[in-house]
């Protein structure tokens, strides 16, 4: 996951290859609960593991649920409907599949129970359910604004002869929640009517199915009356296998229909026609706008309207696709006309207030857009010259985040900034990764940042700290030769002209990888043996090898992926990356050089001295600058930067805001 302030996505081009999806949230968090409630324990397979997830996992836990973990499956101990904790106070994040059915469950079992969440969580409405539960005696206290968390629930008088009224068009959540609490209390049919129009009817359709599994058989008269029959119990059906995300699926049918392909069908694994959920009729929208949409038992594949031709722009009642319907608004963006999305008036009450802020955002790219209480109209660029380069912001909303990043296919090939990309955590954290995985670019609009420099002046350090801040890859070449060097000699090989080829033949076999901080040769962690002295030496012998030096050029130039490359080095910007956008030439006074270092190794225990250690780094600086192929200097078009006097801190937001000037958004 992209735990990075920012994330840029350089201008895409295509898209081909297979994306598997994770557990869809809407089903997973419900058979958690249910799974915790019922009599018997459940296995769960492919559940989602998200920030939502999380929290209901964290709740059952408190509440004395047994949790076992196995791979890939957890085991959830079912507590019959009866609380072994009847006292705790529960955070839920933002997770409105963890509130709402726990306000329910918890407040028809009774106890002592405090329920909050993050800031936004207690702006989402829950009045409408409160006053249901309060109909059947259920005791519950506002601890701050009336109609909204947090809550204080008590215990309850319970009185089931009546039917239950909720609102059904401001979240179907609310009913979802009392669906799955009744059973535990259904000594007699209980009824449930419903006010107004039920919104979402889909997501109420994945309840029902999911309670019948759980053996309770609710009875249904149109979308206004739901019956829970007297003597209904849970009961674990054992073994449960979750569905793919048809919601995360939405995006990848976009993606398929708005980037052109690269010979290879764009394929969804995980769902398929079949699917309980609702938003899988998605697949009907995307039609509808002129997506190729073809399924299976569990998967999708999707192809756009052809070369050239844009999509065709609807005016769609989005009631029945309410999450996914986002993803449309983007669609919207690669019509060939005006866009309306009707009957989302629940987007104003989710994580952010959709509307509002799709509307803010999509104005960014240049788009026409109206808003009203329950639609959005979007008129698109009206040519690729209008297209306009965006830093978009996300609300700590996860469809933002994943819708928004489509346009990053705009005709006018300008880069998107996602601002707290770590948003999509809430349900599918390695998103970034899945959409980088099936997307292509032509590798001149990959980014790449050059750090260079001489040994010991903190470049690894600074493209480190770069990488990390930016969410790109990092390269250490130093490495690269150092690894060469330690394999040459375990090999036997002289480092010199005499052993030259069977070195750069070697080069062609090693196995090497950049893994969490560790280098890789093969399985084996070579991080320590690589970082001393005597290796950092044979290095510089072995990189003034012509052979070698090109053989490890392939290795290089294959580092520079998605999203982008921060490389360090002697030569980055003069020879590998000569059209580098940024290249940076880091230096200190040897007495500098040779202080760190020396501090460096005495912490590791290993004896030296400064005045060694600063004649050693002037004979490796005199080798490295006077040798014939790729010598040690600065790129002409490099940006000096001594950090003899700097932090490491210091330094790193000095090249970032190089790096910022260099960007076509107006603003963080």
């Amino acid at each position: 996951m992209f735990a990075t302030e920012f994330l840029d996505l350089p201008p895409l081009a295509s898209a081909g290859g297979m994306v598997t999806l994770p557990g869809s949230k809407s089903i997973s968090n419900r058979v958690l609960l249910l799974s915790a409630l019922c009599a018997g324990t459940t296995t769960l397979h492919d559940l989602l593991d998200s920030d939502d997830t999380r929290v209901m996992l964290d709740a059952l836990q408190l509440l004395g649920c047994s949790v076992s973990r196995s791979g890939d499956t957890i085991a959830i101990g079912g507590l019959a409907g009866k609380l072994p904790r009847l006292q705790a106070s529960l955070f839920l994040g933002n997770a409105g599949t963890a509130m709402r059915p726990l306000t329910a469950a918890l407040s028809v079992l009774g106890g002592d129970f405090e329920l909050r969440g993050v800031a936004r969580m207690h702006e989402r409405p829950i009045g409408d359910l409160v006053d249901a539960l309060r109909q059947l005696g259920c005791q519950i206290d506002y601890l701050d604004n009336p109609g909204y968390p947090p809550l204080r629930i008590g215990k309850p008088s319970l009185n089931l002869s009546q039917p239950i009224t909720v609102r059904g068009d401001v979240s179907s959540q609310f009913l979802t929640a009392l669906l799955m609490a009744l059973p535990l209390v259904a000594a007699q049919d209980v009824v449930i009517d419903v006010v107004g129009e039920l919104i979402s009817r889909p997501y109420i359709a994945i309840t029902l199915n999911l309670l019948a599994r759980f053996g309770v058989q609710v009875k249904r008269e149109g979308w206004q009356r739901f019956t829970i029959p007297a003597g209904s119990q849970l009961q674990s059906p054992g073994d449960l296998h979750i569905e793919a995300d048809a919601s995360s699926a939405s995006y990848f049918i976009a993606l398929g229909a708005i980037a052109p392909s690269n010979g290879v069908p764009l394929r969804i694994q995980g769902v398929g026609a079949d699917s309980i959920q609702g938003d899988i009729r998605f697949v009907e929208a995307a039609r509808l706008m002129g997506a190729n949409v073809t399924s299976g038992p569990n998967w999708l594949e999707v192809a756009g309207p052809g070369p050239g031709r844009l999509l065709h722009p609807v005016d769609l009642d989005c009631n029945h696709i309410p999450d996914a319907a986002m993803t449309l608004a983007v669609m919207a963006l690669y019509a060939s006309g005006t866009s309306t999305l009707r009957n989302i008036a629940s987007w104003r009450v989710k994580e952010t207030d959709r509307i509002a802020a799709m509307t803010t955002e999509l104005r960014k790219f240049g788009a026409t857009v109206d808003e009203g209480p329950d639609f959005i109209r979007i008129t698109p660029p009206q040519t690729a010259a209008h297209w306009r380069a965006a830093s978009v912001a996300t609300y700590d909303d996860h469809r933002m985040a994943m819708c928004l990043s489509l346009a990053a296919f705009n005709p006018a090939g300008h880069p998107v900034r996602i601002l707290d990309p770590k948003c999509v955590a809430k349900t599918f954290p390695e998103y970034f990764e899945a959409l980088f995985s099936v997307v292509q670019t032509p590798i001149a609009n990959i980014p790449v940042i050059c750090v260079d420099g001489p040994t010991a002046s903190g470049k690894g350090t600074l493209a480190a700290a770069l990488a990390q801040r930016l969410g790109y890859h990092f390269l250490d070449s130093g490495a690269l030769y150092r690894i060469t060097a330690l394999a040459a000699t375990r090999a036997g090989l002289r480092l010199d002209g005499a052993d030259e080829a069977a070195i750069a033949q070697l080069v062609g076999q090693l196995d090497i990888r950049f893994a969490g901080g560790r280098i890789m040769l093969g399985d084996e962690n070579v991080s320590e043996l690589v970082r001393t002295e005597e290796m950092g030496m044979n290095a510089s012998r072995v990189s003034a090898l012509v052979a070698v030096r090109q053989a490890l050029i392939e290795l290089q130039h294959a580092a520079r992926r998605l999203p982008g490359l921060v490389a360090d080095g002697r030569d980055m910007g003069t020879v590998i990356f000569p059209q580098a956008p940024l290249k940076v030439y880091l230096t200190a006074s040897a007495a500098k050089r040779a202080q760190r270092r020396h501090k460096q190794l005495i912490s590791k225990g290993i004896a030296t001295t400064i005045a060694g250690l600063r004649q050693d780094l002037e004979a490796r600086d005199a080798r490295d600058s006077n040798r014939s192929t790729a010598p040690l200097i600065a790129a002409k078009d490099a940006r000096l930067l001594d950090n003899s006097e700097l932090t490491v801190e210091e330094s790193v937001d000095a090249v970032l805001g190089w790096w910022q000037g260099l960007q076509p958004f107006h603003s963080m």
